[in-house]
């Protein structure tokens, strides 16, 4: 079913042109990687799908309706959008940080209400940071405050769940079992968009992969291919293995 759709979407700022005529259709329980070079305008059109960015023109579709018109209250309801880089200045817990994924009335002070605890644990287990729940957010290391954002995103198990980067910052460890939560989150049904730059770890895990350069979309298949590769980053590179031990191996000149 396809639960979100960009049709010819363009955004312009300060004279320039950040997407030109992006177009897809986005179905339940995908996992799509959004690829491309800095500046390609990948960060850009994760905010205008998360409807928190107008396009200059084209539209964004949430089922039926225009992402416009949907009130803030019911897109909160249906997706969930982790930024690029995000910022905490408030030394509240990482249990109530994760919290704040849950709804906007939580309240300001006191105790968690006991109707979230459940949802809350299994996101800080998921993130690997149960055991940090009572610790101030604002002391967490730059991966740990990574993962403490993305159980935030993931903890109101949200029918669509934007994500931008959400593994820049994690050791290699952590970084796999990002990728492989987000894998099993699309598998429970919903659908999941992440920008990333790794590319064996979008070659291995999403099953559908879409580039961008320049603003412009490139490509969008099943799957990452080197020639793919080469046209959007200019690189030469070898896609080995199958499956979850696919890997990707950049090589220098000489090599070729």
């Amino acid at each position: 079913m396809t639960i979100m759709a960009a049709e010819n979407v363009t955004v312009k700022r300060g004279g320039k042109t950040i997407l030109s005529d992006v177009s897809f259709q986005a179905y339940a329980g995908e996992f799509i990687a959004v690829l491309g070079p800095n500046g390609a305008g990948k960060s850009t059109l994760l905010k205008v799908l998360a409807g928190l960015m107008k396009p200059s023109s084209g539209k964004v579709m949430l089922g039926n309706k225009k992402i416009s018109a949907v009130s803030l209250r019911q897109l909160a309801a249906q997706r969930a959008y982790l930024p690029q880089n995000p910022h905490l200045e408030w030394p509240i817990s990482v249990e109530r940080l994760v919290a704040l994924g849950l709804t906007p009335r939580l309240p300001a002070t006191g105790g968690l209400p006991e109707s979230f605890e459940l949802a809350i644990v299994k996101a800080l287990g998921q993130c690997d940071l149960y055991d940090k729940r009572k610790q101030p957010a604002t002391t967490l290391s730059g991966g740990e405050f990574a993962r403490a954002m993305l159980a935030r995103a993931i903890v109101s198990d949200p029918g669509i769940l934007i994500v931008d980067e959400p593994i820049t910052g994690l050791d290699p460890r952590h970084a796999i079992q990002s990728m492989q939560l987000l894998t099993e989150i699309a598998r429970s049904g919903t659908l999941v968009i992440a920008s990333l730059h790794d590319l064996t770890l979008a070659a291995r895990y999403p099953r559908r992969v879409i580039v961008l350069v320049d603003g412009a979309l490139i490509g969008d298949t099943n799957s990452l291919t080197e020639e793919l590769v080469h046209k959007a980053f200019g690189v030469t590179g070898v896609l080995m293995g199958e499956g979850d031990s696919r890997s990707f191996t950049l090589l220098s000149p000489s090599e070729k």
